[in-house]
């Protein structure tokens, strides 16, 4: 008994002195420790289209080409997979989207185009602001897009409507979920584009559901915004796409680092409900990706370290949320590869072990950011299905294996 209880400790001891060290730690398996992520690659969660902004040359300035380069760049970039454009009103405006909508293209990313408004011609306001696209103009919108869609080159989806349900002052349309959807179930199919929608303000649940129930199968995808809203998880049967956010619900609306690490955990939380794209706002502005120097910011470097690594194709594997206090993980998986997010909202460091099952490999490539540093990598080997590292302080974490 003596020398089981001695052997015991001797384990226990061993075990911290590792976790100290930051060192790969054996697995036993049935003595996983309390607080681990577990990660199964063979548990297949939601394919992930990509991370990405959207680029209104409307009404700012276009991205510059080394502005393009820096934001879609996989391999010397920020590695975002998403771009989303204008529909611009007057077609006129149209053939200046192409510069970026083809160097998003060239680096494989996918471009979304969003309507704000039909022509005033359309609307039963006669205006850009407010009204209904009539009725009777549904085969005239239908081509309209269609023909915006011929001009820029193509884009992989495109969105009839910009937040029906929000009433404001600048281009808007504001047709009920019914009309919506009767709009895509007749029309979706001449629209140039797979149809996305209905892109509420707020994942608004009823008026999502409504189109997709009644928009038959020219809705491709369910999309929307986040604005005071947390994301949930409901089965529409489609991929689910956050096309729009930027942080409103603290005073953290600028680029210092508390709100880069809330758009971490933004990240995370639609990624865990099953939704398959995050997409903030303005992709070039001070509170943006890139700030109008042209520098990646804060934002910026927390949304690269899962654009640059969990590339389009992949797709979510089962991982534990939130395996302890203040700690959140996500995992991924494209062919062989794994990929782990792991955030620490936490002011101090966090040792956090991981087990993975399903999958082998030898080691990890981390790449980090902290409020002091921007994807700082080194790597380290494993030996088993039980690894484990120290997570710095409010920080964001990336391992991608090898």
């Amino acid at each position: 008994m003596k020398r089981n209880l001695l052997f015991l400790a001797t384990a226990v001891t061993l075990l911290l002195f590792s976790c100290s060290k930051d060192e790969t730690l054996q697995d036993i398996e049935e003595n996983i420790p309390k607080g681990t992520a577990t990660i199964n690659a063979s548990s297949t969660q939601q394919y992930i289209r990509g991370f990405g902004g959207a680029s209104i040359r409307g009404w700012i300035p276009d991205l510059t080409s080394y502005e393009r380069q820096k934001a879609f760049d996989p391999n010397n970039g920020m590695g975002l997979s998403v771009l989303r454009v204008r529909v611009s009103p007057t077609p006129s405006e149209w053939i200046k989207e192409k510069p970026t909508i083809d160097a998003a293209k060239q680096y494989g990313a996918s471009v979304i185009a969003t309507a704000w408004s039909a022509p005033a011609w359309m609307k039963d306001n006669n205006n850009l602001v407010g009204g209904k696209l009539k009725s009777g103009n549904y085969s005239s919108f239908a081509n309209h897009l269609k023909n915006f869609c011929t001009e820029v080159g193509g884009v992989d989806a495109i969105s009839p409507w910009n937040e029906p349900d929000w009433e404001c002052g600048y281009e808007s349309m504001h047709n009920s979920a019914y009309e919506i959807a009767s709009f895509i179930r007749n029309y979706g199919a001449n629209c140039g584009a797979p149809v996305m929608g209905p892109e509420s303000l707020n994942m608004n649940e009823s008026l999502t559901t409504t189109v997709v129930n009644n928009a038959g199968s020219n809705l491709k995808y369910v999309c929307g915004h986040i604005y005071g809203k947390t994301p949930y998880y409901h089965n529409w049967g489609k991929e689910v796409w956050m096309t729009e956010h930027i942080t409103d619900n603290s005073a953290n609306s600028g680029n210092d680092w508390a709100s880069a690490m809330e758009t971490a955990t933004e990240i995370h939380n639609c990624m865990n409900v099953g939704w398959s794209m995050w997409v903030h706002w303005y992709l070039r502005r001070s509170y943006s990706l890139i700030d109008e120097n042209s520098n990646v910011t804060k934002r910026g470097y927390v949304v690269t370290q899962f654009a640059k690594f969990i590339r389009p194709g992949s797709n979510k594997i089962s991982c534990t949320a939130n395996p302890s206090s203040g700690v959140y993980t996500t995992a991924y998986k494209k062919g062989s590869k794994i990929v782990v997010v792991a955030i620490n909202t936490n002011s101090g460091s966090v040792y956090q072990g991981f087990n993975l099952t399903g999958a082998t490999v030898s080691g990890f490539d981390r790449y980090r950011t902290t409020s002091s540093s921007n994807l700082a990598h080194d790597s380290f080997n494993v030996s088993g299905s039980y690894y484990g590292i120290t997570l710095p302080g409010n920080s964001i974490t990336t391992l991608v294996s090898r």
